[in-house]
């Protein structure tokens, strides 16, 4: 039985539970935090949960919905009960995101240079070719220490058989990771008791560990390091603001930023600073309009020579979006193999691409059964989820997929782990799904990763999609030491 009346009309069967076991009892880790909930009752509990969503309203913590008739910034939605993670669970997660981000970041200085793996046949050289994420001008180029991924965000979900595994890979501008930090911060203000009563890995030092890895990679012993943004109209310039902050590093717009004599300078009040390393959380496309989009205004006119004569350093490196091509994910065992010639510590979700042809026609043959992506979209944008569509979305996504098979791909419909959710009109949890987003760093020496990261939170009931865009919200995570 449920021992606790917080939740006695908790549905804990029928998915993964991460609080409850199948029986109802909570797991040994969620066994205080369990009490707790008891202890506090509906209404101190709600009262607590009004004081996070004030505090989060008062620091400004939001995140941008293009199109939206709602306005155009929210703030960011938070779920007070935290996730949970076992220090046993977590050794095993952090070895597996270290040996992938080691065998994607080898993948990338091989696909940029000698391209062994496509001399092998490991991957089809059509799959490179015709991606629109892969840099042909950039091959042969080399860059500093070797490191093109230097911060991941790589997306796990809990499997119904209970391992975690990788939904995807983040390797351009992954987001989110500010969310982690105020969460932390919003828990330990609101719900401090409870906080005390477990050992949680710190995460606060993210910032500075994020600074010293993208230092460490530039010959000088003192870099000068922005971030660049695409301005206040992005959906995630709340967390460009709070990490330049936290950072002690400038915030720069593509406007503040010159070239001049093949290097990068930025424009202040006394005159010319040279930059040493761009954190840029812009798309390529839209880096340099010299080279990439012509009507781009939101980048720096002659970037990449800067960048090609190594005079700037930029994380990540121009094309690694092709290591997160949902199509190349499905090869990603193969060259971890490849690499490392190790077997995955974290498994793959089984995938169907509609580029081959005996793929094509299951994934046709079973559209209401399945996951399609666009192997170069995210957000939780141009998916069909198939059990959920209606006969004309079907009906839509089937000629997309025999239009432009390149670009699409199948998973299984996978019931996801769920985690208690507390329902503020009910006064109530209900099981939503979860995933988790680690953000993982690179400094060509070392690869460290943040303990936790970001739990996402599908808030809407039974609702698969946890991304902030889709409805979806987030929760403080706790790795035990």
């Amino acid at each position: 039985m449920v021992t606790t009346p917080l939740v006695e009309k908790y549905q804990y069967q029928g998915f993964f539970d991460e609080m409850f076991t199948e029986e109802g009892i909570p797991r040994p880790h969620y066994k205080q935090l369990v009490h707790f909930l008891d202890s506090l009752g509906p209404g101190a509990l709600k009262e607590r949960v009004e004081a996070a969503h004030r505090a989060l309203l008062t620091r400004g913590i939001t995140f941008g919905v293009y199109g939206s008739q709602e306005g155009t910034e929210k703030v960011f939605p938070f779920d007070p009960v935290p996730r949970i993670i076992p220090r046993e669970e977590w050794t095993v997660l952090e070895a597996g995101l270290k040996q992938r981000l080691k065998a994607l970041n080898l993948f990338l200085k091989d696909i940029y240079n000698k391209q062994k793996i496509l001399k092998d046949k490991v991957i089809p050289r059509e799959l490179i070719e015709s991606s629109t994420q892969f840099r042909r001008e950039f091959c042969g180029m080399k860059v500093p220490a070797d490191v093109y991924v230097h911060i991941c965000g790589t997306d796990l979900i809990r499997h119904p058989e209970g391992d975690y595994r990788v939904l995807e890979d983040n390797l351009r501008v992954p987001s989110g990771v500010s969310y982690v930090l105020e969460n932390r911060r919003i828990m330990k203000q609101v719900f401090s008791s409870v906080f005390a009563d477990h050992r949680v890995r710190t995460v606060v030092d993210y910032p500075s560990r994020l600074l010293n890895a993208l230092s460490k990679v530039h010959p000088s012993p003192n870099p000068t390091v922005v971030i660049l943004t695409p301005g206040m109209y992005n959906s995630a310039y709340f967390e460009h603001a709070f990490l330049a902050l936290q950072m002690g590093v400038e915030l720069v717009e593509g406007r503040d930023l010159v070239v001049e004599n093949d290097f990068l300078y930025a424009k202040t009040i006394s005159g010319l600073q040279k930059i040493d390393v761009v954190y840029r959380r812009i798309d390529d496309d839209f880096l340099d309009p010299e080279v990439f989009r012509p009507d781009s205004a939101l980048g720096v006119p002659g970037l990449m020579r800067v960048y090609k004569k190594g005079n700037v350093v930029l994380a990540n490196a121009i094309g690694t979006g092709i290591a997160d091509d949902k199509v190349i994910y499905k090869f990603v065992p193969d060259i971890i193999r490849y690499y490392l010639s190790e077997e995955p510590i974290l498994k793959n979700i089984e995938t169907y691409l509609a580029m081959d042809e005996k793929e094509k026609q299951f994934i046709l043959d079973n559209l209401e059964n399945l996951v399609v992506k666009e192997a170069d979209n995210s957000g939780g944008y141009g998916m069909l989820i198939g059990p959920r569509a209606s006969k004309a979305e079907i009906k839509e996504f089937r000629e997309r997929v025999l239009a432009e098979p390149r670009k699409y791909l199948a998973q299984p419909v996978i019931s996801f782990s769920r985690h208690p959710t507390y329902m503020e009109e009910e006064e109530n949890f209900y099981g939503c799904h979860v995933d988790l987003r680690p953000y993982i760093l690179n400094d060509g020496q070392d690869i460290w990763v943040m303990p936790g990261g970001l739990t996402r939170v599908a808030l809407e009931k039974d609702s698969l999609v946890v991304n902030s865009s889709q409805g979806g919200g987030s929760k403080d995570t706790w790795v035990l030491e």
